[in-house]
């Protein structure tokens, strides 16, 4: 069943103005709750792109190409020595990253970058080595993903499973999308070595699911089910809940278009509202997605079927991370297509 973006709900206003403290507040209009505060936890990021989180430690990408530690109060940007040079075509750049599952022990992690090889541009999924605040390419997982002048996708989780998931744009060919040889267009599983595991659903092959236009968001459920976001052409945004195997469409349905053997989206934000969704995160049977054009953080319900937004005024939301009670997010307003204040982009902590 399909949900339309509507305009009712709870909506979280941030107000202008900081405390001593880069303390902001936000008011829950329309309820009697009083008063909750968002925290600037950290500022004067750098077209910011994923978020990663290790007990009080935050890692977050900059496209530019570097990664920002931030610890009790304080930031380091770290350099980041990657064998390609890396792309900074418009969405391009240093994209997805995610800490192995055994950090704490091997100081690794996993990237999804773009780089320019001579005339050609891809993207590519790479182990990274920590090494005295400087992150060094140890070795390529997964290489010459398409990209094209848009549509990288870049988001990387891993999921309950312990496999890599990697989300792929069309590179601005929405043939690939439907092209099974084509790394672009799919939501693609891989084993943390770089293979690929033997119950994925094609032999021989990284692709989970395929036909999508630019995912860029990747959760699971508390129940084990897994959910992308996906920009739409002009409107038409969605958010599916992913099978493996399955064929999502693009580009021959999109929004609420329906086909026989093609999976329409859980919501849409229809034909007339843009979201440009990003990131996301789950608690609670909600799904919360960072919004560019929608400048907001979007919760949708997925057994009452309902939208609303909860944060906004912000200006663009690139991901979010959700530990608890607490949400966290980043805006993009830094990327070229947002309107940048002088402590933009910031890192963001609100108690839900």
């Amino acid at each position: 069943m399909l949900k339309l973006m509507a305009s009712f709900g709870v909506t979280l206003l941030l107000l202008a103005g900081c405390s001593e403290k880069d303390q902001q507040t936000v008011m829950e209009i329309g309820q009697a709750k009083g008063v909750n505060e968002a925290e600037v936890i950290a500022q004067n990021l750098q077209a910011p792109w994923a978020i990663e989180k290790i007990e009080n430690i935050f890692f977050i990408t900059e496209r530019t190409g570097a990664i920002v530690k931030i610890q009790d109060d304080k930031t380091v940007r770290q350099k980041v020595q990657l064998k390609q040079h890396l792309s900074t075509a418009s969405e391009a750049g240093l994209l997805g990253f995610v800490l192995a599952p055994d950090f704490v022990d091997s100081n690794q992690a996993f990237a999804y970058y773009t780089y320019e090889k001579g005339s050609e541009q891809f993207n590519r999924i790479v182990l990274l080595q920590l090494k005295k605040d400087v992150w060094y390419e140890e070795k390529v997982l997964i290489d010459e993903i398409p990209s094209g002048t848009y549509h990288h996708g870049g988001r990387l989780k891993i999921g309950p499973d312990r496999k890599l998931y990697a989300t792929t744009g069309d590179a601005s060919n929405p043939e690939l999308a439907q092209d099974k040889l084509s790394l672009a267009g799919k939501i693609l599983r891989l084993n943390l070595d770089g293979s690929i595991p033997d119950d994925n659903p094609f032999d021989h092959s990284y692709m989970f699911s395929y036909g999508h236009r630019n995912p860029q968001g990747l959760t699971w459920t508390a129940d084990g089910k897994m959910y992308a976001t996906e920009h739409g052409q002009n409107e038409n945004d969605e958010v599916n809940e992913i099978q493996a195997g399955k064929n999502y469409g693009w580009p021959i349905i999109e929004g609420s278009e329906q086909q026989q053997g093609l999976v329409a989206p859980i919501f849409t934000s229809g034909a007339s509202t843009t979201w440009a969704p990003s990131g996301m995160a789950s608690a609670n049977g909600k799904l919360y997605v960072a919004a560019l054009r929608g400048t907001a953080i979007l919760a949708f319900d997925i057994q009452t079927q309902e939208v609303r937004t909860i944060i906004n005024h912000v200006g663009r939301i690139r991901d979010v991370w959700i530990e608890g009670d607490t949400l966290y997010w980043i805006t993009n307003n830094t990327d070229g297509r947002g309107q940048a204040s002088k402590v933009d982009d910031r890192l963001f902590k609100l108690e839900l």
